[in-house]
């Protein structure tokens, strides 16, 4: 029963374990070893990835890609939400604090 949560910008996420990411040609590929498929993450993917090395919420991953990438709030948080969601509904991260 994987039911999708929807995340707030107070929601905190976390990598899952079992992942091995690289960096390709600027761009960060993973492979996921419980289900053997790969993901292109591009490189702002990259980034929110790599922000959620240790648990932080989604309003601290927007604020980062918004100085990084130097775009509007308004479409950095739309963009993150979204792919953090799909991160979450693939289950390669987790809110922290559920196992």
């Amino acid at each position: 029963m994987n039911m999708t949560r929807v995340l707030s910008p107070d929601s905190v996420l976390v990598q899952r374990e079992g992942n091995i990411a690289s960096d390709m040609d600027g761009e960060k590929v993973m492979l996921n070893v419980k289900n053997g498929k790969y993901y292109n993450l591009g490189e702002v993917g990259g980034e929110i990835w790599a922000a959620l090395e240790t648990p932080s919420s989604v309003r601290q991953v927007t604020a980062a890609i918004q100085e990084i990438f130097e775009v509007s709030a308004d479409i950095a948080e739309q963009d993150v939400l979204a792919f953090l969601q799909n991160l979450l509904a693939e289950d390669l991260i987790a809110i922290a604090g559920e196992s």
